[in-house]
């Protein structure tokens, strides 16, 4: 019996080892918010026992040099990468609240792409002067080389991760929802745009004639933009040291998994690919109990409930005259208000509202008193308020943060409150809208969180999973289409068309001839038999 017991136990450790070998991961990470989500993988993988070095800039704004789960690898450049700096989020806000004002007039709308193609020129400049850096220096890419890394994990908003380990000939993990010029499904997988709108278009799944026109408009936008802006960047990066005929992108579609912060339960149906990973929602938790003063605040709240309001990351403190506008409004409300907000502290702000630099945003939203959440629209706060059932009154304020809120409405689980319309009657208005039982939002969101919930295996379990499969199997290529190898005119059969056509014109021509022939001969017949 004995005997038997230590055969199984060896068993069992050795098929546990078998699939849970640690590996040697190269993680090329992009600053801002999609550092956050990269480092909430790293601590899990790190508990895994893998192997982690992270390349940073020696002028990252929020990558460590040191931290006790991975060890970095710091390139000395001159300037940071970051679209997350205050300077550049004011601007582009700036432009594009004078955009919504004026309704999109012609100026107000090239103003703000003027100023988005910056912020991309800008970050992809900056990304690829760092790449040259480290492909420059031979001693660092001979010892990249020796450290016999089992692939490359990086994050997709810039290519210089993926260059990089196209370069050492890694396998390659893409953590990602948007690339710099469009959704990240545009790269990999057939979007049509009859019905996938694309970024900018602020479209649903339900286009009109009018809408497609629109989305088409938006689209060659987003091609103008990587031609123009993202591509230069690295293209001569390309040509040296790994082929003159790819490019970024061609290198990102050659990646071995996409992982996606998508959940279908928010994002409209689309076509997809094997080598694509859905992993929406997987930095949400259980909350966690709030620190004494907070959740006596909290409980004072009585049946009323709480609000809570944060603007993510990007955003510390509103304007003065914005910030006005939300104590005031708050003032009104039999609810108890906790507000994020590091700029001057209102005048008008009541003793119902609480305000503070940093608030435990996930345990707040999964506090029982919490009855809404006002938020900005970034993608984790969205995830957050769904795995918590909180609904949400998104007030957009840049870039994807306005598709978000098309699939908000579209779900039912929120109201939008545009910046310009935003003024104490309309916030307090819309307030009382969600908070009205008789109202759907509640019981969207309710289902919503439910199917969410309702899943075979966790985001961050499936995470895991697919990254040490690429580490056991030397990467995924066989879930790769080779599609992104072929010419344009190849892959979309224009080639095939042209034959066809070509083919049928020769055919129609010959037979005209023909026809042409044979009359003349019939003529002549008929000539001669008439002499």
């Amino acid at each position: 019996m004995f005997l038997h017991w230590t055969w199984l136990i060896l068993a069992l450790m050795w098929t546990q080892t078998s699939f849970t070998t640690a590996g040697k991961i190269l993680v090329y990470p992009a600053e801002g918010s999609r550092w956050l989500n990269m480092n909430i993988m790293l601590h899990e993988l790190y508990k895994r026992g893998h192997d982690l070095t992270v390349v940073r800039s020696s002028m990252s704004l929020q990558i460590p040099e040191h931290a006790p789960h991975y060890k970095s690898l710091t390139i000395k450049v001159s300037q940071a990468i970051s679209l997350d700096t205050p300077e550049l989020t004011v601007s582009l806000l700036k432009k594009t609240t004078e955009s919504r004002k004026s309704k999109w007039s012609v100026l107000s709308f090239i103003a703000q792409y003027q100023c988005l193609f910056a912020f991309i020129e800008q970050g992809s400049r900056v990304s690829a002067e760092m790449l040259r850096t480290i492909m420059e220096d031979q001693t660092l890419i001979k010892n990249l080389h020796n450290a016999k890394f089992d692939m490359i994990f990086t994050e997709a908003l810039y290519g210089s991760g993926t260059v990089l380990g196209s370069y050492l000939g890694l396998p390659i993990v893409l953590n990602t929802r948007w690339i710099m010029n469009r959704e990240a499904h545009f790269a990999v997988a057939p979007s049509p745009l009859s019905y996938i709108p694309t970024f900018g278009s602020e479209l649903n799944d339900k286009m009109t004639f009018t809408d497609r026109l629109k989305n088409l408009l938006h689209y060659a936008i987003g091609q103008y933009t990587y031609h123009m802006f993202m591509n230069p960047a690295y293209q001569d990066i390309i040509s040296e040291f790994i082929d003159p005929n790819t490019d970024v992108l061609s290198l990102m579609q050659g990646a071995d998994l996409w992982l996606m912060r998508v959940d279908f339960v928010f994002e409209f149906p689309r076509p997809t690919m094997p080598n694509v990973v859905y992993i929406g929602g997987f930095q949400c938790k259980p909350s966690s109990p709030l620190p004494n003063e907070l959740e006596i605040f909290m409980q004072s709240s009585g049946e009323h409930g709480v609000i809570v309001m944060s603007f993510g990351t990007r955003l510390k403190g509103l304007e003065y005259d914005l910030s006005e506008i939300f104590a005031s409004a708050f003032a009104f409300l039999p609810q108890r208000v906790v507000w994020r907000h590091a700029g001057p502290k209102p005048s008008t702000v009541s003793n119902n509202t609480l305000i503070l630099d940093w608030i435990p945003q996930n345990d707040l939203l999964g506090h029982p008193k919490t009855k809404l959440f006002i938020t900005h629209g970034g993608t984790n706060s969205i995830y957050e308020a769904i795995y918590h059932g909180v609904p949400m009154l998104a007030i957009p304020l840049i870039l994807d943060q306005f598709e978000n809120m098309v699939r908000l409405k579209a779900k039912g689980i929120a109201k939008v409150l545009e910046l310009t319309d935003l003024n104490i009657n309309t916030l307090t208005e819309s307030i009382k809208n969600l908070l009205d039982e008789k109202q759907p939002y509640m019981e969207n969101m309710h289902e919503i969180s439910s199917r969410h919930h309702d899943t075979p295996i966790k985001p961050m379990d499936s995470i895991i999973f697919w990254l040490e499969f690429v580490i056991r199997h030397k990467g995924a290529a066989h879930l790769r289409t080779e599609s992104y190898k072929m010419p344009w005119y190849t892959y979309h059969n224009v080639d095939i068309l042209a034959f066809i056509l070509s083919a049928f014109m020769i055919i129609s021509l010959i037979f005209a001839l023909s026809c042409k022939l044979l009359l003349k001969e019939l003529q002549r017949k008929r000539k001669v038999k008439q002499q």
